[in-house]
């Protein structure tokens, strides 16, 4: 165990320095999600959740199912992502079917099969700055040594996020995850296009999305902008916080 703890302190610290090394809020907060998801066990998924424009979003995730299980959540103005961001307290949840506090997410999230979770908050000078959430799609899978494996990294990770409320990259910071979640908003609607062409799941329509980016060698968001623009001869609809241009 003090193997692994050392490893991911180590690839945390790795990160830290990149981020200050390069500003880059997307590909680090994206690595951390990653890395976040291999620490605490196999088949987990992670999603990081932050208020770039005042309210809760998915700013990076290791897969579509922790991101699809956050969404669940904004829509519904509850489940236990936003109760560890705004209360600043671990949430574990071994079950949904027996989830009676937050009864309008639990329905939601067993149909998408999620089937436990655990979400710690991020701190940052004393006070939650964000959250990141940890899905299964096995009941009960977050006992204790996942829980421990979770919190350590979220001690560490909590340092590294930190940096993004420091005046001197915050306004860089706000700027690039505003960008990345425009690209998001975009390539989501593509996958919705080609789920309703195709009749099949997000990840099938996500995985198409990406078989294309990479054989035109063109950019993902270019790939699923240009796909809307044909199939509804509009572009794609900008996210509400995003800048004209």
């Amino acid at each position: 165990m003090a193997g692994v703890s050392a490893d991911f302190a180590a690839s945390v610290a790795e990160l830290r320095g990149l981020l200050l090394g390069t500003g880059s809020a997307e590909g680090f907060l994206g690595e951390l999600a990653v890395l976040a998801a291999r620490t605490v066990g196999d088949g987990v998924s992670c999603g990081i959740t932050m208020q770039p424009d005042g309210l809760p979003r998915t700013v990076a995730s290791s897969d579509a199912f922790a991101a699809q299980a956050d969404e669940l959540q904004y829509a519904r103005d509850q489940g236990p992502c936003l109760s560890a961001l705004r209360g600043g307290n671990l949430i574990r949840v071994d079950d949904p079917a027996g989830e009676r506090r937050r009864e309008r997410f639990a329905p939601a999230a067993l149909a998408r099969g999620v089937r436990s979770s655990l979400s710690l908050p991020l701190i940052a000078a004393g006070r939650p700055i964000g959250a990141f959430s940890l899905y299964s799609r096995a009941a009960g899978f977050f006992g204790a040594d996942a829980t421990r494996r979770a919190e350590r990294f979220g001690q560490n990770a909590s340092g590294a996020v930190g940096i993004a409320a420091r005046p001197a990259v915050h306004a860089a910071m706000t700027e690039q995850l505003r960008a990345s979640l425009a690209s998001r908003a975009v390539i989501d609607q593509a996958t919705d296009v080609l789920m309703a062409q195709r009749r099949c799941t997000p990840q099938r329509a996500f995985a198409l999305l990406r078989t294309a980016s990479q054989n035109r060698s063109v950019r993902l968001r270019e790939v699923a902008a240009h796909l809307v623009l044909g199939v509804s001869g509009w572009p794609p609809q900008r996210p509400p916080f995003s800048s004209p241009g």
